[in-house]
């Protein structure tokens, strides 16, 4: 089995739609894919419509959360949608990213880059993120590549035309996935070229909380990252998972880059009380 358990859509900011990318996974030889766009499921209706005969679907969010002073993501599997206190969480979430996103691009303006809110809105099919404020500055020929966008001289977190967004604090997060039936991953934990990462310690303070477990297998993550995640992991009893973290033609990583194993697969299923996986 080929199993990819981060992907994003249109209803975030990937640039395939929910439909077009479960044909995508199929297309790619994955035999499960998980939708995990940013702070909604606004997708995994569409996409749940559209699956290809031989594809399960993998129900899930990404959440943007903050421990201290890091921002981090925290990945939620087959939780239950519905559950009202995570509902509102991700509504708050999702509802911060248009007033933040029109600062950083009055920022952008000031200092004297192109780029209009209209132009940003429209290339954001749902929930608009950074992503397409840095394809708005690549088309307005500020910047040759989306990712030149992410550094301090632009929107990293830190930079020029940066603006901190309302995220949920990762403690909690991980107890409103697991109370809502769902299994906490924490996403790309070691991913340095991001920015600021936690530090070890937290992991262990994460995985008292009731983490389930760390996506290791990252293309943000070097084989010293992976090699010491998969340490802490076995010393913390934290399942491991492999993704792509696929956005369409935004980011170069293909569908199925990195996988998660079969094992660990079928203990996330098996974890996941909230909500099942989905089959054509």
């Amino acid at each position: 089995m080929r199993i990819d358990l981060h992907t994003h859509s249109t209803a975030s900011d990937g640039t395939d739609s929910p439909a077009e990318l479960v044909r995508a996974a199929a297309a790619a030889g994955l035999d499960v894919v998980a939708l995990t766009d940013h702070d909604t499921v606004a997708g995994l209706e569409e996409a749940a419509a559209a699956l290809p005969a031989g594809l399960t679907l993998v129900p899930g969010c990404e959440l943007s959360c903050r421990l201290g002073p890091v921002s981090l993501h925290m990945l939620g599997y087959l939780f239950d949608p519905t559950e009202p206190r995570l509902a509102r969480e991700r509504e708050l979430l999702h509802d911060d990213r248009v007033p933040r996103a029109r600062a950083m691009v009055a920022k952008l303006r000031e200092l004297g880059a192109p780029v209009t809110w209209e132009r940003v809105r429209a290339l954001a099919d749902g929930a608009v993120g950074r992503p397409h404020i840095a394809t708005a500055m690549v088309e307005a020929g500020v910047i040759g590549s989306v990712s030149e966008a992410f550094t301090q001289e632009w929107i990293a977190d830190g930079g020029r035309a940066h603006v901190d967004k309302h995220e949920l604090d990762a403690l909690t997060a991980v107890r409103l996935i697991r109370e809502a039936g769902g299994v906490a991953v924490f996403a790309h934990p070691f991913a340095v070229k991001r920015g600021r990462t936690v530090p070890e310690s937290a992991l262990a303070e994460l995985a008292a909380a009731g983490l389930d477990g760390l996506e290791v297998d990252h293309m943000d993550h070097d084989a010293a990252a992976r090699a010491r995640l998969r340490g802490l992991a076995a010393d913390l009893g934290l399942l491991t998972t492999g993704s792509s973290d696929y956005h369409g033609s935004r980011k170069t990583c293909l569908p199925g880059e990195h996988t998660t194993a079969p094992d660990v697969y079928a203990e996330i299923a098996a974890r996941g009380s909230g909500a099942r996986p989905v089959t054509a």
